[in-house]
């Protein structure tokens, strides 16, 4: 079946986090559900299977159901041994009359990014919008015959383009801003993780560039991986996990370096192109591919922005995303404890310094390269499915494991001094 390129819309949605397939997707899931009952069910029961099961607590997944389907009482199943699924983010949803009988049944797949599919197809509230191409290479061909630009093609599919995409920049800059003043310390959860955001941009007050550029940039995009660890709310990009990248580098060139607004909106497009071309032909869900969908596919959205920005032609600004992407390949995705903190916000920082780096190396060039981008997606996505399911968004291998196993060392250590005798007592 020949890929479809949906509307930038797709990839950029307005939520909280910590999570688009694990919050996002739930909670619309939840709210569809509903929406599709004739008469108000007396419960509901949701069961979570594969990824949902394994890390739904760290990020929130009950939390978000529950108050989504309020005040209808919801009962939640953790299914965390079925096999075979058809998508790792598996839901099944129940609805229940006031005699305990099964009124309806629903099957759907949160397949990252905020968006749904069941088993008739995409789950969409609004008329899907695709795009005349397949590829960044169709999009390449068109522009090449129109005589204009990347952002140029979005806008000749788009309805409302600009003010759609202003109103996403001004959650993306919110989401920067609220990070950037929020002295709370901790994060919530297990990990005792300590924002870092705040005091990150008050160092870099006293550098002096290049070093205050690359504190600034690092600074951006933590406040809104932080914001989107806390629950706040933030734009995937495109998802939850690696939101920080693309407002990161756009605030920098919007606040530091004085770029225009109507340059950032263009900028914007561009990277929701990228970003729309990767879902088309891979996948942006960590369950699926790994972090490399993710964190990856914000990197290279960014670095084709930033290309844009510093006066990249096409194929400039192609090859800061293909580099981008192909310098993320085999990155897996293993949340400490199931939380997206550790490692999830310092790659926000290290993918938003990388994407940087794309676009001004993508300006040393012509262009012309080796590899192209459609290529290094299509590797990214046959990368994802060979990766092992425990670095599958599952928290049973890498970090998440190695953690595991020093907490456990830890309660063996401390079971042990408890159960040791006093010496004096041994004495007397």
């Amino acid at each position: 079946m020949t890929p479809t390129i949906e509307s930038i819309f797709e990839t950029f949605k307005i939520g909280a986090g910590p999570s688009s397939s694990h919050s996002i997707g739930p909670e619309r899931a939840a709210r569809a559900f509903l929406a599709r009952q004739a008469v108000r069910p007396a419960t509901v029961q949701v069961m979570l299977l594969g990824s949902l099961a394994e890390t739904g607590a760290g990020h929130l997944t009950d939390r978000t159901i529950l108050r989504a389907v309020s005040p209808v009482p919801c009962e939640i199943v953790w299914d965390t041994t079925s096999t075979d699924l058809p998508h790792p983010n598996t839901m099944l949803w129940r609805a229940f009359d006031d005699r305990g009988r099964c009124v309806d049944q629903w099957r759907v797949f949160s397949i990252g990014g905020g968006s749904l599919r069941d088993d008739d197809g995409p789950v969409n509230a609004a008329p899907l919008v695709t795009y005349p191409a397949e590829s960044i290479a169709a999009v390449l061909e068109w522009c090449d015959r129109h005589a204009c630009a990347f952002w140029q093609f979005v806008e000749s599919h788009e309805q409302e383009l600009w003010p759609r995409l202003d109103a996403i920049w001004s959650v993306m800059r919110e989401s920067v801003e609220r990070g950037l003043k929020s002295t709370q310390n901790l994060l919530p959860g297990s990990l005792k993780l300590p924002r870092r955001a705040h005091t990150t941009w008050l160092r870099a007050q006293t550098l002096q560039s290049p070093h205050r550029d690359l504190a600034l940039l690092s600074a951006f995009s933590l406040a809104v991986a932080e914001e989107n660890a806390d629950a706040g709310i933030i734009v995937t990009a495109p998802s939850c996990g690696p939101a920080g990248v693309v407002p990161g580098l756009l605030y920098y060139f919007e606040t530091v370096k004085q770029f225009p607004r109507d340059e950032i909106l263009r900028a914007l497009a561009t990277a929701g192109l990228f970003g729309a071309v990767i879902r088309a032909n891979a996948s942006v869900s960590g369950a699926e591919v790994g972090c490399q969908g993710e964190i990856g596919s914000a990197c290279s959205m960014a670095a084709a922005a930033g290309s844009q920005l510093l006066g990249g032609n096409l194929h400039q600004i192609e090859y800061a995303a293909e580099i981008g992407m192909e310098h993320h390949l085999g990155l897996t995705c293993d949340p400490v404890e199931g939380y997206v903190q550790i490692p999830c916000i310092e790659r926000n920082m290290t993918a938003c310094l990388r994407a940087f780096e794309c676009a001004s190396f993508s300006m040393l060039t012509d262009g012309r390269h080796l590899v192209s981008f459609d290529e290094v997606v299509e590797v990214m996505y046959r990368t994802g499915l060979d990766l092992q399911s425990a670095y599958r968004e599952t928290a049973r291998g890498g970090l998440a494991a190695l953690w595991r196993k020093r907490m456990t060392r830890r309660n063996e250590t401390s079971a042990v001094e408890i159960a040791k005798p006093d010496a004096r007592q041994v004495c007397d």
